[in-house]
């Protein structure tokens, strides 16, 4: 129980994010066979049940050695957002602490890490109706016509989202018509860092590191048979790729790929989508500040992992700057 009782006198939770393929899930299972704790997953992708090849889910070998929570959580019918995640997330933090153990947020959906760490902005809902009407727009117009028409309302959430980004472009000008204030002015108001959440974050220095293993990975879901997850998936006439879970990466490109009858392209067009991804984490996490950099493409990476792990999880532990 000493052990237990030290963990709860520390830092409220630690934060491991880094971009897909870039080894957190080794890291956080290192950490785990070290001190007692629960992984809370922040993973937009993961929360859903029948996804598992494609969202590199952990084993059930892997989830048994650790607790594991927010996996298997939603039907690919549904949809989940950064709002329920703080919720859900506040509240397994405080029951993971209840039982002595150090609670472990882990993942790369960088808006939900944000969104716990600096606070979330009281955003206008949903509203099924406009984005009825965006996306028949979408099908008339494409989705960079849109882009355009964010970046004359909205130029600095324009500036970071690529033209075809339908989820968030459509998610963009609904809060402008529905508020009539651009996406960026209401992130830009004023939040209270929460020091308590320090940030480990596993960044490459050689950007071909991380994408020959992006590319290997990918290829290793194709041979579990991704393909037939997905074509699972689209036999169920309740789902469309409209959906969250259907736009996510490598499903997205499966799904077109079927409709296409184009099987011979996915592997290009999975890796691309991934690679993209995997550039625009790096982004999000560049401006997540205070955070400790691991280089994950080094030679003794999985120590130097480890070792700032425990640093964040001591009670007396300061988080690095991050190289410049």
């Amino acid at each position: 129980m000493a052990a237990a009782r030290g963990v709860a006198a520390g830092v409220r939770a630690v934060c491991l994010a880094g971009p897909t393929a870039s080894g957190k899930t080794a890291a956080a299972l290192a950490f785990a066979a070290v001190l007692p704790l629960e992984i809370v997953s922040v993973d937009s992708a993961l929360v859903y049940r029948g996804m598992d090849i494609g969202t590199a889910k952990p084993t059930a070998a892997e989830r048994a050695a650790v607790p594991h929570h927010l996996i298997d959580v939603l039907d690919a019918a549904e949809s989940y957002s950064a709002a329920r995640f703080v919720a859900d997330a506040n509240r397994l933090i405080d029951e993971i602490r209840a039982r002595g153990r150090l609670p472990l947020l882990v993942g790369g959906t960088m808006l939900y890490f944000k969104a716990l760490r600096e606070g979330l902005d009281a955003l206008p809902g949903a509203d099924a109706p406009l984005r009825s009407e965006l996306d028949a727009r979408a099908a008339a117009h494409g989705w960079p016509a849109l882009h355009a028409e964010l970046a004359r309302v909205d130029p600095a959430t324009a500036a970071r989202l690529a033209p075809h980004d339908a989820q968030r472009i459509q998610r963009a000008l609904e809060v402008w018509q529905l508020s009539g204030r651009p996406l960026s002015a209401w992130h830009g108001a004023a939040r209270v860092a929460a020091a308590d959440l320090p940030l480990v974050s596993l960044e490459p220095e050689s950007r071909a590191w991380l994408h020959e293993r992006i590319a290997l990975r990918f290829d290793a879901m194709l041979a579990a048979g991704f393909v037939d997850e997905v074509r699972a998936l689209k036999a169920r006439p309740e789902l469309h790729a409209r959906l969250p879970a259907m736009r996510c990466v490598g499903y997205r490109q499966i799904w077109e790929g079927l409709d296409e009858g184009r099987l011979a392209a996915v592997r290009e067009r999975g890796i691309a989508a991934t690679r993209q991804l995997a550039k625009r984490q790096l982004t999000w996490l560049r401006s997540m500040t205070p955070r400790t950099v691991v280089r994950c493409d080094a030679t003794d990476a999985p120590a130097l992992a480890l070792q700032a792990l425990q640093r964040a999880a001591s009670p007396v532990s300061h988080v690095s700057p991050a190289p410049d």
